[in-house]
């Protein structure tokens, strides 16, 4: 993980912030957090963010011929579970609370590393309330490009 940064820390190109992930046991799967995540902006931002926030469906098995039919169609492989358009693009990895209960894979930090290069707020939050501590860093302008 030496392509993240810790909130509060300057965040030099080709790098994404990284939040939460201290926490060790119980807790909510993956889909769960993400739900509540979604559910929260569609809550407290009905007609702004919670109106626009996309999810970016990467995860499941599938044929060959599915994998190469839905890259043709855009699909990028390690895609961030969440974006909301904007300038910065906000793109979020989303995890289980508890880090050693899902792992980001190689494929999901190129992905946050290239979104950052390319002016993106990137970042990975290990459970709901790193994600909206993530979001709300996004709302107050902490700009990724810079330093």
């Amino acid at each position: 993980m030496n392509n993240f940064v810790m909130p509060g820390e300057p965040v030099a190109k080709g790098r994404a912030r990284a939040y939460g992930g201290e926490y060790k046991g119980h807790c909510p799967l993956e889909s769960q957090e993400q739900a509540a995540f979604v559910d929260y902006l569609r809550k407290v931002y009905p007609r702004t963010y919670g109106a626009i926030v996309i999810h970016i469906k990467n995860e499941g098995k599938k044929t060959f011929g599915q994998a190469a039919y839905d890259k043709k169609h855009g699909q990028t492989k390690g895609a961030s579970d969440i974006v909301i358009p904007g300038n910065p693009s906000f793109c979020l990895e989303l995890k289980r609370k508890d880090r050693t209960k899902s792992k980001l894979c190689e494929d999901q930090e190129t992905y946050l590393v290239r979104a950052s290069e390319n002016g993106s707020f990137a970042c990975v939050a290990y459970g709901v309330d790193a994600a909206i501590e993530a979001f709300k860093d996004w709302l107050n302008g902490s700009d990724q490009s810079k330093n």
